[in-house]
């Protein structure tokens, strides 16, 4: 059992990384990006017609899909082109995120840091011992215990920052305290946080772009396909082809991890799918369930206002971008993000995910990948045993002794990403990930 155990372990964190080898990077200039058509990966492409519409109802202006790198999907709505600049709003945390791991790796500061370290007392209206116990991790977490419900929770005044509770006890969605890792890392970098991506992750990605002050503020701007560039950054876990950009792998699980427990859905400053609860802005109440039930479990997501949206999927070596406006006026919706993996499920219709990770890519055979009521699986030439993961490790079904082939009846097993373990006795423990959709 803990052979199993360990290859799922390896599998779930690991497996990614194996599928980055063959990821593809853009050239840093220009406006070269190599291109893969949905057919060729075996999609439903008669379904694209149905996003594309939903995308253009709720004011989108760009949409854009990577696969292995390269682009699956492709589309600019009205008069916005590959050429046009729009905000991230929140989306830029997560680079702002990401940019404070750089500051860390490179010895400008620590996250365990108090924020007074670099503000000077007095940034708040906290008693002083209060104020003392928030740090640049309570900043990157949104658990400095500040109160989100002051008239204006983007304010960085010190009037504005008003003590609510302990730092890491309350767990709320408040900017102001966010905007101010901006001048954190100015005293500590002795640059301004633009003058140090311009430094540290343009040169090596050919992201372009521009944190823009407005009012308290900093928003950052740029076209959609240097966000997908963002993204294709997140998912090669810091890294532009070759280019080491982001070492420090530690900070960067810690990233796209559940940071505390207060709110599992978030990480440093990026949201996270697949977990048993999630909070939202503007309210302390916990929802039960995944923040977007329909995409796959382990995605990780920059979420800003009006639906700006970076979708990284690991396992699938996807990226998933959108730019615009929104019907709404919520600081985060959840809702818009899911139904656009509601859809583009129809679209990935015979995506296999992950294809085997280990070995005997030819000997392993599994059939329908999304399976409905039903899953084959074949391998050739032997006898095997198998086990069936949901994504929280737990085994759901098991099976031994199997000689060449078996169905599973899927039915009994909820919606969702699975991890199918099989060993053989010559080419020992190999698996895939497959998706049941009912």
């Amino acid at each position: 059992m803990k052979q199993v155990v360990s290859v799922l372990f390896f599998i779930l964190c690991f497996g990614s990384t194996i599928l980055s080898g063959n990821l593809y990077f853009p050239p840093l200039t220009g406006k070269t990006w190599d291109t893969v058509s949905p057919d060729s990966l075996g999609w439903c492409t008669d379904n694209v017609s149905d996003l594309y519409s939903y995308l253009e109802t709720n004011n989108t202006k760009a949409f854009l899909l990577l696969k292995d790198g390269k682009i699956v999907m492709e589309k600019y709505f009205g008069t916005f082109t590959q050429d046009s600049l729009w905000y991230w709003a929140s989306a830029g945390k997560t680079l702002t995120g990401f940019t404070v791991g750089i500051a860390q790796q490179e010895g400008y500061l620590k996250l365990t840091d108090t924020t007074s370290r670099y503000l000077g007392v007095g940034w708040t209206s906290c008693p002083q011992a209060k104020e003392n116990k928030i740090t640049i991790w309570n900043q990157l977490t949104m658990t400095t215990g500040l109160d989100d419900g002051v008239a204006d929770n983007h304010c960085t005044l010190d009037s504005c920052l008003q003590y609510k509770a302990d730092a890491g006890t309350r767990w709320a969605y408040h900017n102001a305290p966010y905007t101010l890792l901006d001048s954190v890392m100015k005293v500590a970098t002795g640059k301004t946080i633009n003058t140090y991506i311009t430094t540290k992750i343009k040169p090596l990605t050919g992201i372009t772009g521009l944190f823009v002050p407005l009012d308290y503020d900093h928003v950052y701007y740029s076209t959609a396909r240097s966000m997908a560039r963002f993204g294709l950054l997140l998912l090669n876990k810091g890294t532009w082809n070759s280019s080491q950009v982001l070492t420090d792998t530690a900070y960067f699980r810690q990233m796209t991890t559940s940071s505390q427990t207060l709110n599992p859905s978030y990480g440093y400053l990026t949201w996270l799918n697949g977990k048993t609860s999630f909070m939202l802005p503007t309210t302390q109440l916990k929802f039960p369930g995944s923040i977007c039930p329909n995409a796959p479990a382990e995605m990780f997501a920059a979420i800003g206002k009006n639906n700006q949206l970076i979708n990284v999927v690991p396992s699938q070596n996807l990226v998933l971008i959108r730019m615009g406006e929104a019907n709404e006026n919520n600081e985060v919706s959840m809702l818009f993000n899911d139904t656009i993996w509601q859809k583009l499920n129809k679209i990935i219709c015979s995506s296999n995910g992950i294809s085997n990770t280990i070995s005997a890519k030819e000997k392993f055979q599994i059939s329908p990948n999304p399976a409905n009521n039903k899953l084959d699986v074949i391998v050739i030439n032997e006898t095997f045993d198998l086990d069936l993961f949901d994504l929280t490790g737990n085994k759901v079904y098991t099976q031994a002794g199997i000689n060449r082939e078996t169905k599973i009846n899927t039915e009994p097993f909820k919606s969702g990403n699975y991890i199918l373990s099989v060993r053989t006795k010559n080419d020992g423990i190999f698996s895939k990930k497959i998706l049941i959709i009912h």
